[in-house]
């Protein structure tokens, strides 16, 4: 259990440095599984497992609560700072919970999770992994309540998708090593340029080919401007979808961003910028994540990057991309983290 809360906590840490925040989420992987110590759990496992033959559990049915063992913990050790880890470790299964609720009974909200629940069992191994002073205030200032809820999510993303990956790395190596299998910013950004290239090469010398020259240029000189918002308008038939892709590139490479995310509002805009993006990039370095897919037309390594967005290209709709930024689940929030660092392309945002 111990090299788990230690992996989970390294890969939490490292994904949230982008964010400035990896002391938090090396804090929840640490004892975001604290109540897995406890003697009932251990019963609870070697019963499952069937490690222990012998081992029942009495009138428990379905699954052991072991996550409100850990957010009770984090509240007690780091007071109340405690509560961001809180939310976090208590849904890092079942989902973010609200803190309140008008139930009072057997109530999922985390007021009641954390007032049924007792830490003394926590192991000594995992309250020396707990430093009280370890954690600074948090690197943001909070302007309301939503602002807050977004970083306890983007925190959220870190420890469940930290979690997921060590557990699969255990249970399943064969399935962890299809992740990661891509093109880096570097190779792709060079792979565009010949494409391009055999593109201008090819094209008929006429007025629109020009503008469409134009436009392309213009976004490669935008993309050496420091990091901010930018915007392009152009007509239908501007060749916006290739100058878009120019610019992300030319920018990622320009201040070491990770991934590109086009956020587009139908499906079938995104099936034809898709098919854009392959040609120009390799089919193998383009994820899309919608309703529409085929799951036949995809390979596991794509099945797999979706999950969390770990390629390097990522096509989606609007639906799919804000939906997730107000979501509990882990599945939806898991993905979350790596928003950050990269380039967010709001196609035909008007709509």
């Amino acid at each position: 259990m111990f090299d788990h809360l230690t992996n989970t906590a390294n890969l939490a840490k490292k994904f949230a440095n982008v964010f400035q925040s990896g002391k938090w989420a090396e804090t929840l992987g640490l004892l975001h599984d604290a109540g897995k110590g406890t003697e009932q759990w251990q019963e609870y496992l070697r019963a499952k497992s069937g490690y222990d033959s012998e081992a029942h559990m009495e009138g428990k049915v379905g699954k052991l609560d072991h996550s409100s063992i850990g957010a009770k913990f984090a509240e007690e050790v780091f007071g109340p700072k405690g509560r961001f880890l809180a939310y976090c470790i208590a849904g890092h299964h079942g989902g973010l919970p609200d803190f309140f609720s008008g139930e009072t009974v057997g109530s999922g909200a985390l007021q009641h999770r954390l007032a049924r629940t007792a830490t003394n069992e926590v192991l000594e191994g995992i309250r020396k992994m707990a430093d009280p002073g370890g954690l600074s205030q948090p690197p943001f200032a909070f302007s309301d309540g939503i602002a807050a809820s977004l970083w306890i999510r983007m925190l959220f993303s870190c420890l469940v998708d930290a979690d997921f990956l060590d557990t699969e790395a255990y249970m399943d190596p064969a399935r962890a090593s299809l992740r990661c299998n891509f093109a880096g910013i570097e190779d792709l950004l060079d792979a565009f340029r010949c494409y391009m290239q055999q593109i201008t090469e090819k094209a008929a010398k006429t007025r629109v080919n020009n503008l469409r020259k134009s436009i392309l240029q213009d976004c490669i000189n935008a993309a050496a401007k420091e990091r901010g918002i930018f915007s392009l308008t152009v007509p239908t038939g501007g060749g916006k979808t290739l100058s878009s892709l120019a610019f992300a590139l030319e920018h990622a490479k320009k201040h070491g961003l990770t991934r590109i995310i086009y956020v587009i509002p139908y499906t079938s805009i995104i099936e034809q910028n898709a098919d854009v993006f392959r040609q120009a990039l390799g089919a193998e370095n383009v994820v899309e994540h919608h309703s529409n897919l085929d799951v036949e037309d995809t390979t596991p390594e794509m099945r797999l990057a979706a999950e969390n967005w770990d390629a390097p290209v990522i096509v989606t709709t609007t639906v799919q991309f804000y939906e997730s930024l107000f979501s509990a689940k882990p599945s939806r929030c898991r993905k979350l983290h790596n928003i950050a660092n990269s380039i967010v392309i709001l196609d035909e945002a008007q709509l």
